[in-house]
């Protein structure tokens, strides 16, 4: 059994063996983890059902990031959508110091980590990023801040006109329903949750801006198919945890889906 001593909760912890490099901040639950032998790989099945938002959006422009932690996100977009610009925002300085350790690329003309709190950074106009993803946990879980209905309101204005925010979201959270509520309300019932692969508690949300809907379950297995030579993650299982995801009771926030 770990055993960690009195430190500051936020202060981020390395713990490696020959197969991982995993970044936390206690005991309790792992932030980040990067396989040795392919340091490019997503390791964790959420950040897999993360990259869903392909089906919504296969090659987007710009891409921001909420939450850099071992960069897992931030070097798979580099490394394939090679035509994106990319910038990661990182409330933590201590975490964007292990970016080596990581294998986290350095800043570039498409590629830039920069010391911020998320919240406050899409609250004033920038980029606007064609996808915008959202995983900012830290000791404590999703700070409020990243979860409040002004927050989502400050996304859904930075997005391009058809961009699409991707969440990911812990249902054992308390305050999980309330996050979910805002998203829907903000984005109108623009909104579609899946299961995250790997994990009992993790959910992935995709909340999108403009005329087009949720693509139908056909129409995402053909974008799957068209993406799977150009990419490294399974889209036809995050499409279909995305169909599974409309069995989700929304009207328990007084709409239907």
């Amino acid at each position: 059994m770990l055993k960690i001593g009195k430190r500051n909760p936020n202060k981020p912890l390395v713990i490696e063996n020959d197969q991982v490099v995993s970044l936390y901040f206690d005991a309790r639950g792992v932030q980040s983890t990067m396989l040795r032998h392919d340091p490019y790989a997503l390791a964790l099945g959420y950040t897999r059902t993360m990259m869903g938002f392909l089906l919504f959006r296969p090659s987007p422009c710009r891409i921001s990031m909420i939450g850099l932690g071992g960069g897992s996100l931030a070097k798979y977009c580099y490394r394939h959508l090679p035509d994106t610009a990319i910038t990661a925002i990182e409330i933590n300085p201590d975490v964007i110091a292990l970016r080596d350790h990581f294998h986290v690329p350095r800043d570039d003309g498409r590629f830039t980590v920069v010391c911020a709190d998320g919240a406050q950074y899409v609250a004033v106009p920038g980029h606007r990023p064609d996808v915008l993803l959202v995983d900012g946990f830290n000791a404590d879980g999703l700070p409020a801040r990243l979860g409040s209905s002004a927050f989502y309101e400050a996304c859904r204005r930075r997005l391009s006109d058809d961009g699409v925010l991707v969440a990911n979201l812990v249902t054992d959270e308390p305050d999980f329903h309330r996050y979910l509520r805002a998203l829907w309300e903000v984005f109108a019932g623009a909104v579609a949750l899946a299961p995250s692969e790997g994990s009992e508690h993790n959910v992935t949300v995709f909340a999108w801006k403009g005329a087009g809907g949720l693509p139908s379950f056909a129409a995402m297995l053909d974008r799957a198919r068209a993406l799977q030579a150009r990419h490294a993650v399974n889209l036809h299982a995050t499409a279909t945890r995305i169909e599974y995801g409309k069995k989700f009771n929304w009207s328990r926030y007084g709409r239907t889906a």
